[in-house]
């Protein structure tokens, strides 16, 4: 395997519009997930359950979004983030990998924002690759403590060497973030590919960042549909490995690979 794909994709909740006009796209986001050919999908906004759109919608899934958003043959581990008055939402990932191990860390910086990290183990053939998913908040002042707590976190559970993706929606306008994460010894592609808003992209709010993977190439499709599957755009990066992994001889994979 030379290369591994990467999508990282904010679905607000498969919902989309206000009051009346509230219309449900959790089923045009799982023929879009099946689209990214991606072997990691880190998502935001996943529902578990939410009862009153259960009742409203007659489509809604039975099974939680992250299992039904899963194509055929991926694994799917959600955890929540928030609890609200009719449900809750947290952080997924998709993946056709085997998952070795997963966790959550509470990250909430006030009352009004509950926040979390979604760490998981993947097994790539011989190779335990770390992904930790992440929705940050909306105030500078949060992000920034909230970074620091990813930071230590990833000193206390990711081993030194261990390849590591940390992505998702950084709510960080401009990339202000990087060099508080280059620290961490996270570097992110190039920035310039905009996310947010999904009909009119301006800016980039979504990012995949790595250690211990080299990036390729990153892109967020466009088009009108994907302008009314959620109100950001995916973001897609293709990883290779760096030369001294890629040419090890690597036992047999732990999961079939899947395409």
């Amino acid at each position: 395997m030379d290369r591994l794909r990467v999508a990282t994709y904010n679905i607000h909740k498969g919902v989309q519009g206000v009051g009346p006009a509230q219309r449900l796209e959790i089923h045009n986001l799982g023929l879009a997930v099946e689209q990214f050919d991606a072997d990691i999908i880190c998502l935001q906004e996943v529902r578990g359950f939410h009862r009153r759109h259960a009742r409203r919608f007659e489509r809604w899934p039975s099974e939680p979004q992250a299992d039904y958003l899963a194509p055929p043959g991926y694994h799917a581990i959600y955890r929540t983030n928030a609890v609200t008055r009719h449900g809750e939402h947290g952080n997924a990932v998709l993946t056709r990998w085997p998952v070795l191990t997963h966790q959550h860390e509470d990250v909430s910086d006030h009352r009004l924002e509950q926040r979390g990290l979604l760490h998981v183990v993947v097994a790539c053939q011989a190779v335990q690759v770390h992904v930790i998913v992440v929705h940050l908040g909306l105030l500078a002042g949060s992000r920034r403590r909230q970074v620091e707590q990813l930071k230590r976190f990833i000193v206390r559970e990711v081993p030194a060497q261990a390849p590591l993706l940390v992505a998702g929606d950084f709510n960080d306008w401009g990339q202000s973030l990087a060099p508080a994460l280059g620290l961490a010894g996270l570097n992110s592609p190039p920035a310039g590919v905009a996310t947010f808003p999904s009909r009119m992209p301006l800016v980039q709010l979504d990012y995949i960042y790595a250690r211990g993977l080299r990036s390729e190439h990153s892109f967020a499709p466009h088009g009108p549909a994907w302008g009314r599957f959620s109100d950001h755009l995916p973001l897609i990066t293709d990883f290779s490995w760096p030369h001294e992994r890629s040419s090890e001889s690597l036992s047999e994979p732990v999961g079939e690979l899947t395409r």
